[in-house]
């Protein structure tokens, strides 16, 4: 009766419910092991869970879209009208979240177009590259240089005020910038400090 069910409903279309389970169940597999490798790989306070839970489900609408869609074009130019109403109004993010979102896209487009084996296989690759890269630290500041603001009472002289702390505390520093906040009422001093 069930499979009676979704032979009517894909008529002209060569979806067997096997394929789609297949489909499904690889896509979210891999969308578990790319959001896995997000949680390990993101700084400490800038995971978002819903980002990792976006990442998950992300592969497995893709392949659904794909499967469903197939060869038609008409289905796909009306995926498209209807994708054209939708607005994303956010902040453009960090470029790591961007490329895991294409990253999952394409790993739910590959399984979506039923080449599971290549899904898995670059899936893992660029996992094991990801983790690679965090693990080395890949395209960190190698400088020990920070920023110091300090904020003091307008009538303070700050000229050679914290010389003797610097010294002692810094390798290098250097003013770099003094502007007034609160309504004048107060200076704030941009240090850039180097420490061992």
């Amino acid at each position: 009766m069930l499979e009676a069910l979704f032979d009517i409903a894909s008529a002209g279309t060569s979806i067997s419910l096997a394929n789609a389970m297949l489909t499904i169940v690889v896509s979210f597999v891999l969308g578990g092991i790319i959001s896995s490798t997000y949680m390990k790989t993101c700084r400490k306070g800038s995971c978002s869970q819903n980002f990792a839970l976006a990442l998950v489900l992300v592969p497995s609408v893709i392949a659904i879209i794909i499967l469903l869609i197939g060869s038609n074009v008409a289905r796909a130019f009306s995926l498209a009208g209807a994708f054209s109403i939708i607005r994303f109004r956010s902040a453009p993010g960090d470029p790591k979240d961007i490329a895991y979102v294409l990253f999952s896209m394409a790993a739910g487009l590959a399984c979506g177009v039923g080449f599971y084996g290549y899904a898995v296989l670059f899936t893992l690759v660029l996992c094991s590259l990801m983790l690679t890269l965090h693990l080395l630290n890949f395209g960190a500041k190698m400088s020990s240089q920070k920023l110091l603001k300090i904020i003091i009472p307008e009538d303070l002289d700050f000229e050679g005020a914290f010389d003797e702390v610097f010294e002692v505390y810094t390798t290098n520093y250097m003013l770099r910038k003094v502007r007034t906040t609160d309504l004048g009422s107060l200076y704030e001093l941009n240090y850039v400090v180097e420490m061992d």
